[in-house]
């Protein structure tokens, strides 16, 4: 009994480790899309993150100077990203793919130097004082590094509630539905979705920083290793929605857990399977939206999702 239950809580906390990155990717391609873009650079952006983040640590130290350089890369190809697909109106996949190619290349080019290293800080467990104390879920849900916590629990209420219960955050859906007769009612559709897309990008940053600081903690070329395009994945999946996203983003933090679980309880299933499942479940879930719009049911995807918008077309 004790060995399940130890099994159970090793899996459950991995789960929030190895989800973490998926949570944050995702929410910030939630608010992007909800505004109407379509974001397919997060793998680029996350490498970005990761590097600076893991770079600035190694000069200073400090952890929150690390978090800060990620913030700060992510801040500065974010508004390359909504200058390139708002402003230029350039097609938005291609963007992406191309943001893609020019992160991951920075990165690596970069990260030549810290390949293999570890992190001179990284984050460390907080144990929430009484709930960590609780039997079995105290180690399983409230025994986690800071970055866990603001991933599952802070930000994904705080996103629900700015989307669904105030003003702006109801701009962004009106934009990201109708950008026309948004703008006829008054609100700033340019201005929001170059916000929304920023913040997009700098929580793909974060991401990185997660994977380099958290979750690794290193660096080593394509440490992202597609994690951007399963955040994808997810937020479609989530139907756009935050607290959905942070839950798709714990069952696909389970799926890799149970990865990690099998090989260090010695489990006799191949390696190599197991390194697939993650990338197996995305192609069901994607699988998923195909198959409700082939019998006819509304999908939640946003209307104007992809669709480039000025004020002079209307």
């Amino acid at each position: 009994m004790m060995d399940l239950l130890t099994i159970l809580t090793g899996l459950i906390s991995s789960a929030f480790l190895a989800g973490g990155v998926l949570a944050f990717a995702g929410l910030g391609e939630t608010v992007g899309q909800r505004a109407g873009v379509f974001n397919l650079g997060i793998e680029g952006f996350m490498a970005l993150g990761g590097i600076a983040a893991i770079a600035a640590v190694a000069a200073t130290g400090s952890l929150l100077l690390g978090t800060m350089a990620a913030i700060g890369i992510g801040l500065v190809m974010g508004l390359l990203f909504a200058l390139t697909t708002v402003i230029f109106r350039v097609n938005q996949v291609v963007s992406g793919l191309a943001f893609t190619f020019l992160g991951t290349g920075l990165a690596t080019w970069v990260g030549t130097s810290y390949a293999g290293k570890p992190a001179v800080a990284s984050f460390d467990k907080i144990s929430l004082p009484v709930l960590g104390d609780i039997p079995f879920l105290g180690e399983a849900l409230f025994n986690h590094h800071l970055p866990i916590y603001l991933a599952f629990f802070v930000l994904p209420i705080a996103l629900h509630f700015t989307l669904f219960r105030t003003r702006f955050g109801l701009s962004i859906l009106a934009i990201g539905e109708n950008p026309g007769a948004a703008d006829a009612t008054g609100i700033a559709v340019i201005p929001i979705r170059i916000a929304c897309v920023t913040f997009g990008c700098v929580m793909s940053a974060c991401a990185g920083a997660y994977l380099t600081l958290v979750f690794v903690p290193s660096w080593s070329d394509g440490i992202t290793g597609g994690r951007g395009w399963i955040a994808i994945a997810l937020v479609i999946f989530a139907g756009y929605r935050p607290i959905r996203v942070v839950v798709a983003a714990f069952f696909f933090g389970l799926i890799s857990a149970f990865g990690f679980t099998a090989q260090t309880w010695g489990w006799n299933i191949p390696s190599a399977f197991l390194s697939a499942l993650p990338y197996l479940a995305t192609l069901i879930i994607m699988l998923i939206p195909v198959w409700f719009a082939t019998r006819g049911k509304r999908t939640k995807r946003p209307a104007a999702l992809g669709i480039p918008y000025y004020r002079e077309e209307r």
